[in-house]
């Protein structure tokens, strides 16, 4: 990490409330920024890209931002990277919230709505089904109750790579766990002790101590 550049960087493209994951890892006692800076991205121990609502409106703010590229390649090195929710969602090649926009393409896989058989979007709290071996969840029951807000998840991922299931209407992928790169479908910045205990794993994951 260079001199002046924060532990946690929080990317900032200007959409939705992209500051409660910064004031949650605040609130643990870890040094975390909102940033649009690109070098102060760069240079950070640890990235985290939030995002909230259409798929499509995320990614070209993050194009507009000019911050894709530093995003996409924070993702794919070996520092750790947290996407959340629509973060998430950005990381597979695309969705079909917004077909005719391209994701990052750093996770395989794709984006679909939850069935129309259940209440949508899905508000609110469900347990999410963990895989032993993970970090992220390492502490915590194997089945946490977590918050979840959307309508669209991920799907035909690798297997491998998902840590996390729920269950709303299908089985779907709620969390994604490949080397140093994590993401969650649900808000652990909004999910109680449960939610600042990831977030408290991911600071660790970073080298950072809370």
């Amino acid at each position: 990490m260079s001199r002046g550049s924060p532990r946690i960087a929080v990317i900032d493209y200007g959409i939705g409330n992209l500051a409660s994951a910064q004031k949650a890892f605040i609130h643990l006692g870890v040094d975390a920024v909102l940033t649009n800076d690109a070098r102060e991205i760069a240079g950070a121990d640890g990235v985290v890209l939030p995002g909230v609502g259409n798929f499509g409106a995320c990614m070209r703010a993050l194009r507009a931002a000019d911050l894709e590229t530093v995003a996409t390649e924070c993702a794919m090195d070996e520092r750790p990277f947290l996407g959340i929710c629509v973060g998430m969602q950005m990381l597979f090649g695309g969705s079909d919230e917004s077909p005719d926009i391209v994701g990052l393409g750093v996770v395989p896989g794709w984006v679909r709505s939850l069935p129309d058989t259940v209440k949508l979007p899905q508000i609110g709290w469900n347990t999410v089904e963990t895989r032993v071996d993970s970090l992220m969840f390492q502490g915590l029951n194997a089945a946490p109750w977590l918050y979840f807000v959307h309508t669209f998840a991920a799907f035909d991922t690798d297997l491998d790579v998902v840590s996390g299931w729920c269950d709303y209407g299908t089985r779907f992928a709620c969390a994604v766990e490949r080397d140093t790169l994590w993401a969650t479908q649900f808000h652990p910045e909004k999910s109680a002790a449960a939610g600042l205990h990831i977030l408290r794993n991911f600071a660790t994951h970073c080298g950072v101590s809370p």
